[in-house]
């Protein structure tokens, strides 16, 4: 008799879960936690509990290297977002220890990665706005877009900061850290002595590609003293900057070459953090396949004998499989996946892949950095709380009979979790399936990864033994009928109907109608609303031809969500679509839609009309499902319409206090 092995995704996975030796640690597998860091800094620059939780996790989770992102070497020059950890910071040590013992108790080895920005560190950045009494140094003299002026560095200055990569390394390797990254890509400090056209000099450090990479390699080599032989030195490098003021690919295979015998892998990236038309590309959006970058790593790799990792957008294990297996690269970096579901490497590693919470790359983890200086993730209710999550779960006080009106995300989110805790739970949808505006969200061409999610909590909702009863809608008379213990209402919410004459005529499409049935639009269209919905539609249709002109009151487009997705759907917008900003919708007609702005009256000539003016809360609904019991908890878009995330984590957080 077979008996069944223990991890099966060691041989679904073999090369992904192959160990491997950079310098003088051995890693279990192929995975890295990519560095990032949300703002969960204190103001002194040390790393706060919240922020150690959030590493810990990761480790918990499988990955064999847990890596922080920008560590600032050189607080005084290099800072160059709001907040971040700041390495020559007093009694940032006792921060540093207690997160790396954290990450080795849980099974993974420390990185961090030593950064500084460069010229960013006095001027503005995406990060956020930095003191304007500091002074702001570059390669060579320039002047930002914003006006903001931006001094040569001194030599002196040079050489104090390589002086602090040496400090700063050691101090890291002190505080039990096994590796350090240094950063030498994404716009920062490096990166911006190594581009042709930023750095000017005339001096040793500038002309040649050769005195561009003086400093980064007099950085490496004091980093190197600092740690000491065999401690391993990871450098991040661009396989390419993707832009006229960086570097080529073929010089940035050059720089790999000059590094190769000082470092021990080297993780190629690419772009630009704070250029906004690159860092959609830097950290991949919905708009490009996962693992987009990974070429850039796989060219670099045959002109070094150093180990090579790749980053960019990967979230499936068999893809990851596939790059190592093939030798595009030794090892998979991964950032954003890892915030979605940290125990994607477990959930490999088991053989259990079908149930790894896909990221959508919606960059809400970005913009909670800056919004609320923490994180979070749209499909994972715990990121960001982490620390509240290490506390001890009060057992329910008895396993309750419960109701669940509506099987969207909220819905099926508090299904999963009453049913784990013990609860009888009905799960009661008035549609054919699962999943609410989750398929008319993930209908276009760009947003597979929703429907993705949707099909891994449908799969979560029924391994979790919930009774599912579809095509039924739930009334007061059903909840009297059924008499439940506690009440779920989650019936999500109903699309703005704007009181327009002529909204009614016959081609006038609601927005989900229109994404789920392509076929009943025409070629003109109309898109009334430039919020969320009404953009993603934009690009949607347009990507299939349709003409495209959307009609919106405010000054401008998505104003209501994360300026990261924005900076990556407006550009894509940008192809298709003729966007009409404050104006209003007066009539519509046969013939199109009768339009009003300070130019004064027009019409917009369409075939079809798409209605994407928002949604809206039932109340009415939600109240006299409530009226018919003691215990009830109002969840997602029927309590408040907003995004998926909001759906996830009030039905989370509520089911968990039953």
């Amino acid at each position: 008799m077979n008996q069944k092995k223990q991890y099966s995704g060691k041989e679904l996975y073999s090369n992904l879960f192959s160990p491997i030796r950079i310098g003088n640690i051995r890693l279990k597998n192929r995975i890295i936690a990519a560095p990032t860091s949300p703002s969960m800094i204190t103001t002194e620059g040390h790393m706060t509990q919240e922020m150690t939780a959030y590493l810990e996790e990761k480790a918990l989770g499988g990955a064999a290297v847990v890596t922080y992102g920008e560590a600032i070497v050189h607080s005084a020059t290099g800072q160059s977002h709001a907040k971040q950890l700041q390495l020559d910071a007093f009694g940032v040590r006792t921060s540093l220890v207690n997160t790396t013992r954290a990450i080795h108790n849980a099974g993974a080895y420390a990185n961090i990665q030593l950064s500084h920005g460069g010229k960013y560190g006095g001027i503005s950045s995406i990060g956020g706005e930095v003191a304007s009494a500091k002074t702001a140094y570059g390669p060579s003299e320039e002047v930002s877009d914003k006006g903001e002026v931006i001094q040569e560095m001194p030599k002196e200055l040079i050489y104090e900061i390589i002086e602090s990569y040496q400090k700063g390394a050691r101090l890291c390797k002190d505080c039990g850290f096994d590796m350090v990254q240094v950063h030498a890509a994404h716009g920062w400090l490096f990166s911006q002595f190594l581009s042709p056209v930023q750095n000017r000099r005339n001096d040793e450090f500038g002309g040649s590609l050769e005195n561009r990479a003086r400093f980064l390699m007099l950085a490496l080599d004091a980093v190197r003293e600092g740690v000491g032989p065999g401690f391993p030195i990871e450098i991040r490098l661009s396989g390419d900057d993707f832009s006229l003021s960086g570097l080529s690919q073929k010089d940035c295979v050059e720089v790999a070459v000059m590094i190769d015998s000082k470092v021990d892998l080297i993780n190629v990236s690419c772009g630009n953090h704070e250029d906004s038309d690159l860092f959609c590309r830097t950290h991949p959006s919905a708009f490009f396949p996962r693992g987009c970058n990974v070429y850039l790593a796989a060219e670099i790799k045959k002109h070094v004998k150093t180990p090579v990792a790749c980053v960019g957008g990967l979230n499936d294990p068999a893809q990851m499989e596939s790059i190592i297996a093939s030798g595009q690269a030794d090892l998979v970096e991964v950032a954003r996946a890892l915030l979605a579901d940290p125990n994607l490497p477990k959930k490999a590693l088991a053989g259990n892949a079908e149930d790894i919470t896909p990221c959508l790359r919606c960059y809400e983890c970005f913009g909670e950095t800056i919004k609320g200086e923490s994180v979070k993730c749209t499909v994972n209710p715990v990121m960001g709380q982490q620390m509240a999550a290490k506390l001890p779960e009060k057992a329910p006080e008895w396993k309750k009979r419960i109701l669940i009106a509506g099987g969207g995300p909220a819905g099926m989110e508090a299904a999963i979790v009453a049913a784990e805790r013990g609860h009888t739970v009905a799960l009661v949808e008035k549609s054919e399936k699962l999943g609410g505006n989750l398929h008319a969200a993930g209908a276009s061409f760009f947003k597979k990864d929703i429907i993705d999610f949707c099909n891994v909590m449908q799969k979560r909702v029924e391994k979790a033994g919930v009774n599912i009863v579809l095509n039924t809608e739930v009334t007061p008379e059903y909840i009297r009928d059924f008499n439940p213990e506690a009440l779920f209402v989650a019936i999500g919410s109903r699309e703005i109907v704007p009181p327009v004459k002529g909204i009614d005529l016959p081609l006038v499409v609601m927005a989900a109608d229109a994404e789920l049935h392509p076929e009943k639009l025409g070629k003109r269209i109309v898109i009334i609303g430039g919020g969320l919905v009404g953009c993603e539609a934009g690009v949607s249709f347009g990507k299939e031809g349709k003409e495209i002109k959307i009609v919106e009151m405010k000054a401008d487009l998505i104003s209501d969500y994360n300026f990261f997705y924005k900076g990556a759907l407006l550009p894509e917008l940008k192809k298709y679509a003729e966007v009409y900003l404050k104006t209003t919708v007066k009539e519509i007609t046969p013939e199109g839609v009768v339009c009003e702005n300070q130019e004064g009256c027009f019409v917009l000539e369409a075939d079809t009309v798409v209605c994407a003016a928002g949604y809206k809360a039932p109340y009415d609904a939600v109240d006299r499902l409530c009226e018919t019991v003691d215990e009830y908890y109002i969840v997602g878009d029927c309590r408040n319409a907003g995004q998926i995330y909001q759906a996830v984590s009030t039905a989370y957080y509520a089911a968990k206090s039953v």
